[in-house]
Formats: C-alpha cells, sequence, structure tokens
C-alpha cells in the first residue's frame, strides 16, 4: 500500500466531516444569519439620515437612536390606528350578526317554506360535537399563536439591535471592512459600500414617497366618500402597496373596498376603479420620475429580482431585491466597457422597420 493512501482517506473524511458540520452549522444558523441581513440593509438604508445629523455635530449613537425612535413612534402609531379599525368593523359585526342571521332564517323560511329557527340553531350549535373539538384545538392552539408571536418579537428585537449598532458604529464598520483587501481593492470596497447605502436609501426614499402620494389620494376618496375609518385606511393602501413588492397593491386596495362594501355596494366599486386607475397613473407616469435617479432598473429584471429574492428567503428576499440588484447593477456598471455605435449599427437601432406589402394571391 503507498504511503501516501492513508494520509489521503484522512483527509478526505476530515474534509467530509467538516463540509457535514459546515452545513449543520449553517442551517442552524440561517435564521440568524437572514436577521443580520435584513438588519443590514436597515442600516443602510438609515444611513443617509444618521450620516446628515452626525454632520452637524450630533453623536452617530444619538442620531440613531432618535431616527430608530422616529421610526417607532410612526409604526406604533399605524398600528393604534389599524388596531382600532379592525377591533370598530368586529364590533360591529358581532352586535349586527343576530339581525343578519334572521334575515337569512326569514328568507330560507319564505323560499322553502321550513320553520327554522334562531334559537333551536344556536341549541343545537351549542350542543354539537364539532363546537366542542373546536374549542379544545382552539385551547391548544392559543399556546402555538403565543410562542409564535414572542418569536416575531424576538426576531425584531435581534433585527433592532444589530441594525442600530451596524449604523451607530456606520464608520468603524467601515474601517474594519476596508482593513480585509490589499490597499488597491480597498478604494473598490468603499466605493461598493457607498454605492449600496445611494441605491438603498434611495429605494426606500422613492417608496416612502409613493406611499405619502398613495395614502393621501386614498384619503380624499374615502373621505369624500363617507367611508369610516379613512386615515388609518389611507395609511395601510400607502405603506401596504409600497413596500410588499407584488401583490402589495392587491392585498392594500382589498381592505378598503371591504370596507366600503359595509357602508355601500356602489362605494366598493367606486373605490376599485380607483384602485385600478391610480395603479396605471403610479406604474407609467410617478415611479418611473421617482426612481429615475434612484434605482433605476427596467421593469423585467425588478420582477425577475422579486421573484429570484422570494425564491431564496421568501418575504425577505422580495423586500430587499430590488435595492440588491440596483446595487450590483451599479456597482458592475463602472466596469463594463461601452463603445459608440456604428453607423449601421446605429441606423440598424434607430430606424423603423419597413412594412413589407406580400402580394396579393388572384
Amino acid at each position: 500500500m503507498p504511503r501516501w493512501l492513508p494520509r489521503a482517506v484522512v483527509l478526505v473524511l476530515a474534509l467530509i466531516a467538516c463540509f457535514q458540520l459546515g452545513s449543520w452549522a449553517f442551517h442552524q444558523l440561517l435564521g440568524l444569519l437572514v436577521n443580520i441581513l435584513i438588519a443590514f440593509f436597515l442600516a443602510l438604508a438609515i444611513e443617509p439620515a444618521v450620516a446628515r445629523m452626525a454632520a452637524r455635530g450630533m453623536r452617530r449613537g444619538l442620531a440613531t437612536f432618535l431616527v430608530f425612535l422616529g421610526v417607532f413612534v410612526a409604526a406604533a402609531g399605524f398600528l393604534t390606528l389599524l388596531g382600532s379599525m379592525l377591533a370598530g368593523q368586529i364590533i360591529e359585526m358581532v352586535e349586527g350578526f343576530p339581525r343578519y342571521l334572521d334575515s337569512v332564517i326569514n328568507s330560507i323560511n319564505t323560499t322553502f317554506h321550513t320553520e327554522l329557527s334562531r334559537l333551536e340553531i344556536q341549541d343545537s350549535l351549542l350542543r354539537s360535537d364539532w363546537l366542542r373539538k373546536y374549542v379544545q384545538n382552539s385551547a391548544t392552539g392559543v399556546l402555538d399563536v403565543s410562542a409564535t408571536v414572542l418569536g416575531g418579537l424576538f426576531k425584531l428585537l435581534t433585527i433592532g439591535l444589530f441594525s442600530f449598532y451596524f449604523a451607530a458604529d456606520g464608520p468603524r464598520l467601515r474601517r474594519a471592512l476596508c482593513s480585509v483587501p490589499p490597499p488597491a481593492k480597498q478604494a473598490e470596497v468603499l466605493r461598493a459600500w457607498e454605492i449600496a447605502v445611494t441605491k438603498t436609501g434611495g429605494y426606500l426614499y422613492s417608496r416612502g414617497l409613493m406611499a405619502l402620494i398613495s395614502g393621501i389620494a386614498t384619503y380624499i376618496l374615502l373621505a369624500v366618500l363617507g367611508v369610516p375609518y379613512a386615515p388609518a385606511l389611507a395609511m395601510w393602501v400607502g405603506l401596504v402597496s409600497q413596500f410588499i413588492p407584488t401583490i402589495g397593491t392587491y392585498l392594500a386596495g382589498a381592505l378598503p373596498v371591504l370596507i366600503a362594501f359595509t357602508v355601500d355596494p356602489w362605494y366598493a366599486l367606486y373605490v376599485l376603479g380607483f384602485v385600478v386607475v391610480y395603479q396605471q397613473f403610479e406604474n407609467y407616469v410617478l415611479q418611473p420620475k421617482l426612481t429615475s435617479k434612484t434605482v433605476d432598473i427596467h421593469p423585467a429584471v425588478a420582477f425577475g429580482s422579486v421573484v429570484a429574492g422570494t425564491a431564496l428567503l421568501g418575504a425577505v428576499g422580495a423586500l430587499i431585491a430590488i435595492p440588491a440588484v440596483a446595487t450590483l447593477q451599479a456597482f458592475l456598471g463602472a466596469y463594463v466597457k461601452r463603445y459608440e455605435l456604428t453607423r449601421a449599427a446605429d441606423a440598424s437601432t434607430s430606424r423603423p422597420r419597413r412594412r413589407v406589402r406580400l402580394p396579393r394571391l388572384r
């Protein structure tokens, strides 16, 4: 047996063991890595505001705290308005459910000549095995819901802490990253960082501005129609339609349509028509003007990046896909050499095609 064979076998087994250990550790720490990625993009998004406040003489820690405080107050106010809206609608539905049930029973009795009674239906439901099993399953499901809520709060706390540290120690983190490559490559690392900050902050700014415009337009329509909870619904439409890619528009428009339907079915049709028309105005007029200088990427590339991000990281990937692709496109664009078109190429790309007339058959 050759001398190198035992060492080669031991080396291969060690590499396999290291690969298995690394794969296991990666799957165990995947949730933490995703949270750190979200925190990093949040820190990049608030970096322009923190840097602007720090340039005026404020400490970065205090500036980061004030930015986070403003975001927390805005989110708490939005959730409070939305919660009051949902609570009011649920109370109205519960109070009006007996009347609705009586009308349904009366229509059934009139149509099918039956003698149903609401009290008898309630007694049969209360004594049914289905309701007893449902209550038992709901009681056991409360613990799962509580665990899910606590896990979500822990994730939010983790993301908040990491993003705070990334934003507060931004210059120190940049120095640490720039010290890893050789001096010839340090300028490239710093340039990539600045591009990421510009694109992510620009994406957040443009989305926030479009959310404000969409919310104001929705509020005016709902206030004119007299739909209740117009401020909360306007905030819901503005935030959800802009910060949830692909399906955000439909998810945002569904709630005001349902609330308007409780007032008048025609109002729901008006709100639906407004959502469709405003979406076209936003896609073809408003969004190109606001995002042309921040995240100027082709709509097909944006859609493909959202699909790819969703496939890789789910909802998190869908949220960070567009600024990540815009950053990568801007960074690679500096290294792609472009040349002037030749006369033939310019003529073939700019000249409209002529229609070829086919001879008519006799």
